[in-house]
């Protein structure tokens, strides 16, 4: 988790704007567009809309995951 919201080291070393990541890509949105808050909830929005079906599709193992923890066997 801590990699995939980092900001600062991306920035340094990516050169190449189709390799940034999400954080920096809605920096990127801020800047263009300035401090119009409705862009950018959307835009976060969508950032998030991947994670958010990936964890509907895999819900059911998630869970079961961690109900098996608490076993003792």
């Amino acid at each position: 988790m801590q990699t995939y919201r980092d900001f600062l080291v991306p920035l340094i070393y990516l050169q190449n704007q189709q390799d940034w990541t999400i954080s920096l890509g809605l920096k990127l949105f801020q800047n263009m567009y300035g401090a119009q808050w409705q862009l950018m909830m959307a835009a976060s929005t969508l950032a998030m809309l991947p994670t958010i079906v990936l964890f509907f599709f895999t819900q059911k193992t998630f869970v079961r995951g961690i109900a098996l923890t608490g076993l003792k066997g």
